[in-house]
């Protein structure tokens, strides 16, 4: 960590210090007004030495409050790109989860069905059973003369035992395929319930990993603001450079929306997007009909996280896409950075040579800039698409 700035009492000596020497240049004046009787020295070389070193002094401290606050926010950008990982890693675990107990649900409804059929033919089969068995318990030797109809009566009943025997052969075969059916959709189940803890048991593990990489970020930000707290007070200012260039930054953004006109799905996207500047970034927060409370960090604030502003979006322009930039990554044709347009989506990611590694997603506007919504305890913003991991664009449809 470097040296940290001067103290209040260092201004007051360096302010104490330009008056003594306005004071000194304005004594030396007035004597040379007054002619050579009273006449005292000027400013030594020393003098204009000491002075120097003050002005190099204040500027060398100037200096490491710049390295400091350049060093803070190198940090900030790390850590809300992990937290981006995680956040994004969790989204993609709730949309496998969802799909999976879809699945699973689905086998149900089919191994019920199966179920069904098999107790249905079963049943069928034990009652040809106990047909036979009262038929067939009226066959003897004796029953062919003494037996109801003589000989005629027998052979008709031997005649319906071989139709009952037919018969239930048939039923038997259709018991069989049922049992086979619904023993099948019984290990699907089964491998359907086991896929779905598997992927409960990834979504929760991926929630504690976002929960803690969120908690690591949020820290960050409070020791950071506490850290700059400290060094705007040597740079009063640039607080007022600052506002500046924010208030030019808001009027800049609402010229941008005033000039995105005409028609067309990446237009109305662009809008949408603009229109929702200042809203705060809520983990897990945003869906199409606007900004939501999030979840976990996002639980009490009501916003957008990434890819929940994207979903909101291009919701207006008709275009429903998953809460998830794994997904909205694939939503589209790729688009080349020199063809973009608005409402287009430009990704950035850990390794730009793998998507898989796609932390971070925003909305193009044109002229090499983005409406985003950038990391907890930030608003939605413009800003520019030109950084080091930025990996390419998609244009959903």
């Amino acid at each position: 960590m470097s040296q940290p700035p001067r103290t209040v009492t260092g201004r007051r000596r360096l302010r104490l210090t330009g008056r003594t020497a306005s004071a000194a240049l304005a004594l030396t004046v007035l004597t040379f007004m007054a002619g050579p009787a009273g006449a005292k020295p000027g400013p030594t070389a020393q003098d204009l030495a000491k002075g120097k070193r003050q002005v190099q002094d204040r500027a060398a401290a100037v200096g490491q409050i710049r390295s400091r606050l350049a060093q803070a926010a190198g940090e900030l950008t790390r850590l809300a790109t992990s937290a981006e990982v995680a956040v994004e890693r969790y989204n993609g675990q709730l949309v496998r989860l969802a799909q999976t107990r879809t699945a699973y649900q689905l086998t149900q409804q089919r191994l019920t069905i199966a179920q069904q059929n098999y107790d249905q033919t079963r049943a069928q089969v034990a009652a040809f059973a106990a047909e036979a068995y009262r038929i067939n318990s009226g066959l003897s030797d004796m029953s062919l003369l003494t037996g109801p109809g003589g000989p005629q009566g027998f052979i008709d009943r031997a005649g319906m035992i071989e139709v009952l025997a037919r018969r239930q052969a048939d039923t038997n075969r259709r018991m069989y395929a049922a049992q086979i059916i619904a023993d099948m959709y019984r290990r699907q189940a089964k491998d359907g319930l086991h896929a779905q803890q598997q992927t409960t048991g990834a979504a929760e593990q991926a929630k504690i990993e976002a929960d803690a990489a969120v908690a690591a970020q949020r820290a960050a930000v409070d020791r950071i603001k506490a850290d700059e707290a400290d060094l705007v007070r040597e740079l009063r200012t640039a607080r007022a450079h600052v506002a500046l260039l924010k208030r030019q930054r808001e009027a800049a953004a609402h010229f941008t929306l005033g000039m995105l006109k005409g028609s067309g799905r990446g237009l109305l996207v662009a809008r949408a997007a603009l229109g929702r500047l200042g809203t705060p970034y809520s983990w897990g927060g945003g869906t199409a009909s606007g900004p939501t409370y999030g979840s976990a960090q996002g639980s009490g604030t009501r916003g957008f996280d990434c890819s929940g502003l994207v979903v909101y979006a291009w919701a207006k322009a008709g275009v429903s896409l998953d809460h998830w930039t794994g997904t909205q990554w694939n939503s589209g044709p790729h688009i080349p950075t020199d063809l973009l347009r608005p409402g287009d989506l430009v990704f950035f990611a850990t390794d730009t040579a793998n998507p898989d590694t796609i932390h971070h997603v925003g909305i193009y506007i044109g002229g090499g800039q983005m409406v985003e919504a950038p990391y907890t305890g930030g608003q939605v913003r413009v800003s520019s698409i030109w950084r080091p991991d930025l990996i390419g664009a998609t244009r959903p449809v």
